[in-house]
């Protein structure tokens, strides 16, 4: 069924007015002027058909055809007031949905959501491994982080710097080159290709051979001792960002996580 269309501001100017029995007092509590109130309710009644009020020497009076409206006016604004803080309450929620790469997922974002977890224990989360943009409303997201060179269309924050290192087993190993998608093309041929860059770190910490890889991604393994950097870092343009609509973005929940992760 098709809807009527709702002349919401006339209509909001109209019980403010009402309740007054005076555009100067309603016009006070909308932060407008007695004029614009006045526009509003004679564009109300031309709308409708129907005058609003009438002018006595004791001020403002009601029609009949108002107060015949007017007490489900009041409880329709009431119901729009109860449907506002349903969606808001959302924001409030205790879930998180998390789109990111699989290898970013368990060298990076892992240890820091159980960290941020230990202090949220009303939190739950759910881990989405994706590589590619994914459509945030058919997929439910909060949030996604992503290798990307920025946010796009989106909001957004570059969790890191935005360079490849190149790693190898903390013993040393072959200078030979471990492949993956996304990974920076080299001048030697791969003895083995994996599916990720966290599988090039394993493959690099196993003395397969070199793996080049994004700092962020690495450096957890460095620290660690697990595998160590081969020559100086490169600057590029990819990254890893946390992004999400504007919606999403200002959302509490996604505020404090965000807040967290790039502490």
């Amino acid at each position: 069924m098709k809807r009527t269309h709702l002349p919401l501001n006339g209509l909001r100017v109209l019980d403010a007015a009402a309740r007054h029995l005076s555009f100067t007092r309603a016009a006070d509590e909308l932060a407008v002027t007695p004029a614009a109130v006045g526009q509003q309710i004679r564009a109300l009644e031309d709308m409708l058909g129907v005058v609003l009020f009438r002018r006595t020497p004791k001020g403002l009076e009601l029609t009949p055809e108002t107060q015949a409206g007017l007490d489900a006016l009041r409880a329709g604004f009431l119901e729009f007031e109860e449907a506002v803080r349903a969606m808001q309450a959302g924001q409030s929620s205790s879930a998180l949905t998390i789109a990111a790469p699989r290898d970013i997922t368990a060298k990076w974002l892992q240890p820091r959501l159980a960290a941020y977890a230990a202090t949220q224990p009303d939190l739950t989360f759910q881990l989405i491994a994706a590589d590619e943009a994914l459509d945030f409303t058919e997929a439910n997201l909060d949030i996604a982080l992503r290798l990307t060179d920025g946010a796009g269309e989106h909001e957004g924050i570059k969790t890191g710097e935005a360079a490849y290192v190149t790693v190898e087993a903390a013993a040393g190993g072959p200078d030979q080159r471990i492949d993956w998608p996304g990974c920076p093309a080299g001048d030697k041929p791969a003895t083995i290709r994996v599916a990720d860059g966290g599988l090039a770190i394993e493959a690099a910490a196993n003395g397969f051979g070199r793996a080049r890889v994004p700092l962020l991604l690495a450096q957890a393994d460095i620290a660690a001792g697990r595998v160590r950097q081969v020559g100086d870092r490169t600057p590029t343009l990819l990254a890893y960002w946390l992004i999400a609509p504007l919606p999403q973005w200002r959302q509490k929940k996604v505020k404090a996580l965000v807040e967290a992760l790039t502490a």
